[in-house]
């Protein structure tokens, strides 16, 4: 009775968070300068982690300026001997997030964690594959390539699990200085573990998808793996579909059409006035509203709201989603991607 409203579990979050049967948590235990924007989060996770195949991602909640937030970022390396995961993180600007795990975060402090998902993974039974990447989108592809070939201080394990892989990795980033994990994907490069073809906006200028078939001459006989900006995806998937290659792709961010005209959102007792481009759940945080959240970027649906009444823009594709409480009822709506179309009322 003197300890209410707390219950003991309350008390033993304090005392052991990672312990088994409590929320799923994370101890950050380093933090490893990797850009100047960029930096490898090392996580010693709870007892109930189940582990993680490389190039799955997982979801993060960190408390910023007292709102928990919610961010998915892939894993960056394979099953490690000590326990530990790790998530590199670049901070954009204007992210809540990125920018206080990048720039702000301490050993120490504890973050919340999801199970691992995602299908973005290489088959077990090896092949040749064109891995594309750019920017902060090499993140799976580098733990993908850390399981398979190791580097240690004697140089580049050969294990038997990569010995039927034949790997091809066109890495793009705006400068030399700027490209994540060059010096691993380099160090695999001298050891011939893979090839790596390294393309730098400010020299060799921006990526034109039709240079592949120059730049990596057997691309018909590859399986393409593709991690970046909307507007590279969305080129390689043209450009695989008339050539009728294979393409498997991880979006970080969605492409947005031209915004609406905006209007007021009501949600949890307030009536929020917002534009056309901002969503749905950044205007309700905004406005002090704490919404259900997950990957931000419209993959994970865990975001999803109803929409009792009213209308709402998709700003990937431009689609218009309405709700009327007489002929349709609730619309279940993602609300990291969408933005109010006049007005619009969610379920609270």
């Amino acid at each position: 009775m003197a300890a209410t409203p707390l219950v003991p579990e309350d008390f033993l979050d304090l005392l052991a968070p990672l312990r088994a049967g409590a929320d799923l948590r994370g101890r950050i235990v380093e933090i490893q300068p990797e850009t100047p924007d960029a930096a490898t989060i090392l996580i010693q996770p709870g007892k109930d982690w189940r582990g993680h195949i490389p190039g799955q991602y997982l979801r993060i909640g960190v408390d910023v300026d007292g709102v928990r937030q919610w961010r998915a970022y892939s894993l960056t390396h394979g099953p490690r001997n000590d326990g530990l995961i790790s998530v590199t993180v670049k901070a954009v600007p204007d992210g809540k997030v990125s920018g206080y795990l990048v720039h702000r975060t301490e050993p120490g402090t504890l973050v919340h964690l999801d199970q691992a998902a995602g299908d973005f993974v290489l088959p077990t039974r090896g092949g040749k594959f064109l891995m594309v990447t750019a920017g902060s989108g090499i993140t799976p592809v580098i733990g993908m390539l850390r399981n398979l070939f190791p580097v240690t201080d004697s140089g580049v394990l050969r294990l038997p699990r990569s010995a039927d892989f034949d790997i091809v990795v066109v890495h793009v980033a705006p400068s030399q200085p700027e490209s994540i994990f060059l010096q691993n994907l380099q160090s695999l490069d001298a050891d011939g573990a893979i090839k790596l073809i390294a393309r730098y906006d400010d020299t060799h200028g921006i990526l034109d998808v039709n240079d592949l078939d120059t730049l990596v001459p057997d691309l018909s006989d590859r399986i393409t793996f593709a991690c970046g900006p909307a507007g590279l995806l969305d080129a390689l998937e043209q450009h695989h579909i008339e050539r009728g290659l294979e393409l498997q792709v991880e979006k970080f961010r969605t492409a947005r059409v031209e915004p609406g005209d905006g209007g007021t959102l009501t949600v949890a007792g307030h009536q929020i006035e917002t534009d056309g481009e901002t969503t749905i759940l950044d205007a309700a945080e905004s406005a002090g509203v704490l919404m259900k959240s997950g990957c931000r970027m419209g993959i994970c649906f865990g975001c999803v709201v109803p929409l009792e009444e009213g209308a709402v823009r998709d700003l990937r594709n431009g689609e218009v989603t309405i709700a009327d409480p007489e002929e349709s009822g609730s619309v279940a709506i993602q609300t990291c991607v969408t933005a109010v179309a006049g007005s619009a009322r969610l379920s609270s």
